[in-house]
């Protein structure tokens, strides 16, 4: 039996909003439901939220430090599910501590070189990490992928997508275009951004609006565009090929749909109910992630993975403070996104 830790209980949000997905409840749902792992310990800096948790999942241990947790729950698994800029130093102490698997949320860091040093602890201590982009398990993105490498559409030209921002929302669409198109690594990257209206996201602050362009090793390209530009292309994720397109996410709230090579017409594809969000796809992560630990395999959710995301991400904010295109590997250690707010004149 796994002995399962949660960081960042949070409070149960019932309200379906970006910020309200109450994502510690989540992960505790996932554990629960496999039949080899037991949630033995959470933390949580808010006393009242960690003991709400526990009383929900049967916890028989809460701490309000959870560097405390770490050093006397002797853990195999640690869910880490709090603001992005406390990943990387949550993720180091837990694989220093001895935790054998860290599954975290998304995105991986607030810098780049915080996502560099928590890949880079937990692959030289050999401790299994992943981030929590459960899109990979949604039917609609697995179907996708199906049709392109079945040839249904050719070969593949370009991937685009349109979300909020890239950081939080986009870096599930960003990996996506990876999954789509086996993990490819970029080679270059142009992007630009307004930040004339603040927004900000589980602590982050992110882009107004923002239009990026990359380019992959095997020469396909990718295309993003955020916010008040989103609109420009009309569907969440598009694959575009030589023969053919398919769409997740339409405009027309269809989750899939493809023309096919030799057909000019669209075709709504069944999800069996799935959609962009679920259901069941955290739950799909969480099982995956177990057995990858139990396995010994590289689970489907890996920082190895998840890095490449970041670094584009990265590299779109880059390339807007730049003014130019940005080649990889990223040659930086901050968030662009700050400097470029604060040197911003807004009305």
């Amino acid at each position: 039996m796994l002995r399962v830790g949660i960081i960042g209980t949070g409070k149960k949000k019932a309200r379906g909003d970006a910020m309200g997905y109450g994502m510690a409840y989540k992960h505790a749902e996932a554990y629960v439901s496999l039949g080899n792992c037991r949630i033995v310990a959470c933390a949580d800096i808010v006393k009242e939220n960690a003991e709400a948790f526990a009383g929900t999942y049967d916890v028989p241990s809460i701490y309000l430090d959870y560097k405390e947790m770490l050093s006397k729950e002797n853990l195999d698994m640690v869910s880490i599910c709090t603001w992005p800029h406390l990943h990387s130093q949550m993720v180091i102490n837990c694989a220093k501590a001895g935790v054998r698997a860290i599954h975290c949320e998304k995105p991986m860091a607030d810098t780049w070189a915080g996502a560099k040093r928590m890949y880079e602890e937990c692959l030289k201590r050999g401790v299994q990490l992943t981030f929590n982009h459960q899109r990979r398990f949604g039917r609609p993105f697995r179907l996708a992928r199906e049709f392109l490498k079945n040839g249904e559409i050719g070969e593949l030209v370009r991937l685009e997508g349109s979300c909020v921002d890239i950081y939080d929302y986009g870096t599930h669409y960003v990996d996506m275009f990876g999954f789509y198109n086996d993990e490819t690594p970029a080679e270059w990257v142009m992007g630009q951004v307004d930040v004339s209206e603040e927004k900000i996201i589980f602590g982050m602050p992110v882009e107004t609006s923002g239009v990026y362009l990359w380019k992959y090793e095997n020469g396909v390209f990718g295309f993003m565009c955020t916010g008040n530009a989103a609109e420009a292309i009309g569907a969440h994720n598009r694959l575009i090929g030589t023969e053919g397109m398919i769409e997740v996410g339409s405009k027309d709230g269809v989750p899939l749909r493809i023309k096919r090579k030799d057909s000019s017409r669209w075709e709504i594809i069944d999800t069996q109910g799935e959609g962009l969000h679920g259901p069941g796809y955290i739950n799909r992560a969480i099982a995956d992630a177990v057995d990858a630990l139990m396995t010994g395999r590289e689970p489907e959710l890996s920082a190895k993975k998840a890095i490449n995301a970041m670094e584009i991400i990265f590299a779109c904010y880059e390339s807007s403070r730049r003014r130019g295109m940005v080649k990889l590997p990223l040659d930086i250690d901050d968030n662009p996104i700050i400097e470029i707010i604060k040197n911003t004149r807004r009305p």
